[in-house]
């Protein structure tokens, strides 16, 4: 049975979309689903929602890493990883293929189309013991490769249980996920983004900053949540630096005061991306 998921403010359209995609795959209909929307807008928090909704499924996660866009199949490689070892359950071309991709095997490069059949079987072999979610967070990151063969995938789920969600950054260019659905997420409403703005709020504003903080952000959860950290009454209603500059500046205040030590170590924890403490 699902979960009830983490307390999101104002998001009962994505979350009741997310719900379907599940109650889909759970009826042997393959799902995908593309969220898209600016940096900070809630696309991870609505990813964690639906790994929270999945409790009866198998989660597989991966993330785009700027630095591994150059990294042919980084991105497969991290979703892929634990079901490595069903290698031998694919056909032999298939297992050729996607064992010389992740460097497994030697040979010769396989062909997309290959690669592409031996992670659909793949999945498909995950998902007859047990229904499978994908995420894939800051898909704009993910390598080229990656890119194609996931959203091949996700172009032939048919009786599978298997749903397959991207969360993509507005502004990018992905024209291997175009024509999947797509749900853009966009900010919160008025209500909400007070609402929100009041659960971090440790004492009193006043409602001039409030409401100047509320109109700058458009409804943004990730400025809701951090500007008040570090803003006063003349940031707020008089700063000229754009909404993603005040934000950048917002951690680096908080890190400012902490140990060499300390920064040192958030520095490596931000340079993983999948939060594997090890």
């Amino acid at each position: 049975m699902p979960g009830r998921g983490p307390a999101l403010i104002g998001r009962h359209g994505e979350c009741a979309a997310l719900d379907r995609l599940l109650d889909g795959a759970r009826s042997e209909r393959g799902q995908v689903l593309v969220l898209r929307g600016e940096a900070g807008i809630g696309k991870t928090a609505l990813l964690t929602y639906a790994g929270a909704q999945a409790r009866d499924f198998r989660v597989a996660r991966a993330a785009g890493v700027e630095a591994e866009q150059v990294m042919a199949y980084a991105g497969l490689h991290q979703l892929c990883a634990p079901f490595l070892d069903r290698l031998d359950r694919l056909p032999g071309p298939q297992r050729e293929a996607l064992g010389t991709a992740f460097g497994r095997t030697a040979g010769a490069r396989p062909t997309r189309f290959l690669v592409g059949l031996a992670v659909l079987t793949l999945l498909a072999d995950v998902a007859e013991d047990q229904p499978l979610l994908c995420l894939v967070d800051d898909a704009q990151w993910l390598d080229r490769m990656s890119a194609v063969v996931l959203a091949f995938v996700a172009r032939r789920l048919l009786a599978e249980r298997i749903a397959v969600v991207f969360a993509v950054r507005d502004g990018g260019h992905e024209p291997d996920l175009a024509g999947l659905p797509e749900l853009p997420v966009g900010g919160l409403g008025e209500a909400e983004s007070a609402a929100l703005l009041a659960s971090v709020l440790k004492g009193p504003l006043d409602g001039r900053v409030r409401d100047r903080i509320i109109a700058e952000t458009h409804g943004n959860p990730l400025a809701l949540l951090e500007l008040p950290r570090a803003w006063t009454a003349a940031d707020a209603l008089g700063s000229p630096v754009p909404l993603a500059g005040r934000i950048e500046q917002c951690f680096v205040q908080q890190l400012e005061p902490l140990p060499a030590d300390t920064r040192r170590l958030l520095l490596i924890a931000a340079a993983e991306p999948l939060g594997d403490a090890t």
